[in-house]
């Protein structure tokens, strides 16, 4: 049975942040915390970090259901997941002892590549022309024909992964509170021959997304699932949808989502 007060800390290893990491923990287990050795033992999950390490700690953990994640920026770093820093680690260890954060929950991605394994992502998944060629998708929404997509990709992000790749596509800025997906393209070929909608479009968490890639030459598309490139070379349809699984963070108060927009854009 996993422990409430039990930490796990994910982080990219160097010596510098070995030592930094060896210190929190020092601080947490004097406050009464214990380090986990392995995530799957830990309730609170502490990634060290800004976003991109934060999304690898959510992945390599599997998307725990059952577990807080909390994301911690060194210094210099900034992150919309990412509510404490180094030097505020004992501010956050006040807070999760006495309830003073809010937990938010982060919708959640599943994509399905050629009908087979189903991957979560936190972020986006996006699908792109690996050569100096257009892809060619037919897009479905509930397996009815939308239309055909010529162009370098398609990006698919939910709602905190709107302000990533999808914003300079230029995708809206989706609130987090809103269930729904968006789908932006990468440079449509628009023209007499070719249509596309072009612009984003975003669907409802109980629609159904599939993405058809018509064999042109570009065989070999790529396929990203948040900040990693999937091994499979081969694709045909992509899959994606929603259901009920969410990514627990906790935030200070007074510190939403749009403070973090704001403070990141503007």
């Amino acid at each position: 049975m996993v422990q409430r007060n039990q930490l796990y800390f994910f982080y990219l290893k160097d010596d510098e942040t070995d030592a930094k990491v060896d210190a929190l923990g020092k601080i947490a287990e004097d406050n009464g915390f214990e380090i986990a050795s392995h995530p799957n033992n830990a309730s609170i999950i502490v990634s060290v970090g800004g976003d991109g390490t934060f999304l690898q700690a959510v992945r390599k953990s599997g998307f725990r259901q059952d577990a807080i994640y909390v994301g911690i920026t060194r210094t210099g770093e900034s992150g919309l997941y990412c509510d404490f820093d180094l030097d505020n680690f004992d501010e956050m260890l006040h807070s999760l002892m006495h309830e003073e954060l809010e937990v938010r929950r982060f919708p959640v991605i599943k994509a399905r590549i050629n009908d087979g394994t189903e991957y979560h992502c936190l972020n986006e998944v996006s699908i792109r022309s690996t050569i100096v060629k257009t892809i060619v998708i037919d897009v479905l929404i509930d397996d009815v024909y939308f239309e055909t997509f010529r162009g370098d990709g398609l990006i698919v992000s939910t709602p905190t992964g709107s302000t990533g790749y999808n914003k300079s596509a230029y995708g809206a800025v989706i609130d987090p509170l809103i269930a729904s997906y968006q789908v932006s393209e990468v440079a449509s070929l628009n023209n007499n021959q070719y249509r596309t909608l072009g612009s984003s479009f975003v669907l409802s968490k109980d629609r159904k997304l599939t993405l058809n890639v018509q064999p042109t030459g570009n065989d070999h598309p790529i396929i990203s699932l948040d900040n990693e490139a999937h091994p499979i070379t081969k694709i045909s349809s992509l899959e994606v949808d929603m259901d009920e699984t969410v990514i627990k963070t906790v935030k200070l108060k007074n510190n939403s989502f749009w403070d973090r927009v704001r403070r990141t854009f503007l």
